[in-house]
């Protein structure tokens, strides 16, 4: 049994996939002018450089804890936008079976299927992470699971 949350991965230019798409979706809901692609090319590597100017942090284009932190967004039933896109996207990339249609929609709208795949997630969490709440709300400890890759296969 674990007991702690797998670190934030450091995320840079040159990286691609899982979890750069849910890094430009909490770039664009933090007002930055991205494209969700998961490619980190040199646009987003200028994007993560001018949030982290934004909020006084090492300006080094690589998002690392303390970048992740303040990307972040508190989720819950009834939010919508980029940020709940991105949370999405951890769900699907999560999805083996190959069907878009298993698991929350890409959608941008927190409705009753992505608060039941995060609960289904944070229970899963919850097994190694007795702190780790289940109630539904996307907040920081379940955005570190999800972006770390906890419980992905």
């Amino acid at each position: 049994m674990s007991h702690t949350l797998s670190p934030w991965p450091l995320v840079r230019q040159g990286d691609k996939e899982h979890p750069v798409v849910t890094l430009q979706h909490l770039l664009r809901a933090r007002g930055q002018a991205v494209t969700a692609d998961g490619i980190f090319g040199p646009l987003t590597d200028a994007a993560v450089r001018a949030f982290q100017r934004e909020k006084r942090l090492a300006v080094d284009g690589i998002a690392g804890p303390d970048t992740w932190r303040a990307l972040i967004v508190t989720l819950r039933r009834g939010d919508t936008g980029d940020a709940v896109r991105g949370l999405q996207e951890e769900f699907q990339f999560r999805n083996l079976s190959g069907d878009p249609a298993h698991g929350p929609a890409v959608d941008g709208v927190y409705g009753p299927d992505t608060e039941a795949s995060v609960r289904g997630f944070q229970e899963g969490i919850r097994a190694m992470v007795p702190a780790m709440a289940v109630d539904g709300v996307a907040g920081p400890m379940t955005w570190q699971a999800l972006v770390s890759g906890m419980l992905s296969f």
